[in-house]
């Protein structure tokens, strides 16, 4: 038994849709049944029936209705708990409007993918609380769950969210582990698909303002990374511009310290590329630092280097990190992102190496063009600090 606790990233603000929402769950789930005063027991009130989905013969509202129904306490104690787990960050990103008229989406489309394949009657949150989770995928790949499990021991442990999400909640329990009866496993992947497929599309439209740590932004950097291979594999050299071909005129002689050394500068930069596509990290920047104590020159790729900076400044090697990000400004200004590189060159500059001039010309930089209202603020603080 695998059960999630909490989340490693807290809502910046309160997130009174996903609340509304939860609240209006348990007050219906109240209202629903009644006990019958001659035998005891506790039953649907007759009124309940109506508000189901009945995919034999479906009314329009019933696509809404029925994920406000609950059949008993722990399907509805389980689904607001996730509903507020993953609910709360995801009505942050959204704002209330959009996470309201989303969360009833996500019924919707769970409903009709429930009718396509079954034709019992369904109620629960269940489809929409999976939109919303599917979201949170999208939105927080690598942020942290933790993570209670009791099969023979008892402990916990940290998963990231991409992982945890996709193999354990979609793949391993809702396509491999159908076993439950009475549970609507196609409402569930209907409202998981909706949930990833609406947050890929706002994030590469732009509709929704994105962060170089949402799954839109990793696979960017996968397609890259692929790209890189390509290219570098027919011949070209990503570092020096220049795609390597025999030279067919005399070459000059070079002396033997001479070749070791280039020898060992294409050796780091063939390192560093496969560190990078192993995601080890820690390692491509150190081998990083040792290509540019060699040739000061030397340029990676646009998000090679990148995830060195943010790998350096994560390891408070703030001056290596500063050094990076100015690297970067320089040879890759026009990157669409550039604004939170300021803002992180600003940051070393302000609270680490003790340079406000610095600090304050990129912090300006960022805060003209900055539209994450979390970074907005960041940066504004940050210069009012400085400016006092």
């Amino acid at each position: 038994m695998i059960l999630p606790i909490r989340t490693s990233i807290r809502p910046r603000r309160t997130p009174y849709a996903n609340y509304a929402l939860i609240a209006a769950n348990v007050i219906i789930f109240l209202l629903e049944y009644h006990v019958d005063p001659r035998t005891g027991g506790v039953g649907f009130r007759p009124w309940v029936l109506q508000f189901m989905l009945t995919p034999a013969r479906p009314y329009l509202w019933q696509f809404i209705s029925y994920s406000f129904l609950h059949g008993g306490l722990m399907h509805i104690f389980f689904n607001m708990f996730f509903l507020y787990l993953f609910g709360n960050n995801v009505n942050d990103k959204l704002g209330t409007t959009g996470y309201v008229c989303f969360y009833l989406a996500g019924a919707v489309f769970s409903g009709i993918g429930h009718t396509l394949m079954s034709n019992n009657p369904v109620l629960g949150a269940s489809g929409a609380v999976a939109a919303v989770t599917g979201a949170y995928l999208v939105l927080f790949p690598q942020t942290l769950i933790t993570v209670i499990y009791w099969f023979i021991l008892i402990g916990h442990t940290e998963l990231p969210a991409l992982y945890f999400i996709a193999f354990k909640m979609i793949l391993l329990d809702n396509v491999i582990a159908r076993y439950t009866p009475h549970v609507a496993y196609d409402a569930h992947l209907a409202g998981y698909a909706f949930g990833i497929l609406a947050m890929l599309f706002m994030l590469a439209t732009g509709l929704m303002a994105g962060s170089s740590f949402d799954l839109w932004a990793m696979i960017k950097r996968w397609n890259q990374r692929r790209r890189y291979r390509d290219v570098v594999t027919s011949g070209y050299d990503p570092f020096t511009g220049r795609t390597t071909r025999p030279i067919k005129a005399k070459e000059t002689k070079k002396t033997p310290a001479q070749k070791k050394h280039e020898e060992r500068i294409n050796e780091l930069r063939n390192e560093i590329a496969r560190r990078i596509d192993q995601r080890n990290l820690p390692a491509a920047a150190e081998l990083y630092l040792e290509l540019i104590r060699l040739d000061s020159t030397q340029i990676p790729p646009r998000q090679y280097l990148l995830d060195i900076a943010n790998q350096l400044a994560s390891e408070n090697r703030h001056a290596e990190a500063a050094q990076a990000y100015e690297k970067f400004l320089t040879h890759y200004g026009s990157y669409e992102y550039a604004e939170q590189v300021e803002l992180m060159l600003g940051i070393q500059y302000s609270r680490y190496l003790n340079k406000p001039d610095l600090a304050i010309k990129h912090l300006q930089a960022a805060a003209e063009k900055l539209s994450d209202p979390g970074q907005l603020k960041m940066c504004r603080d940050e210069l009012d600090k400085l400016q006092r």
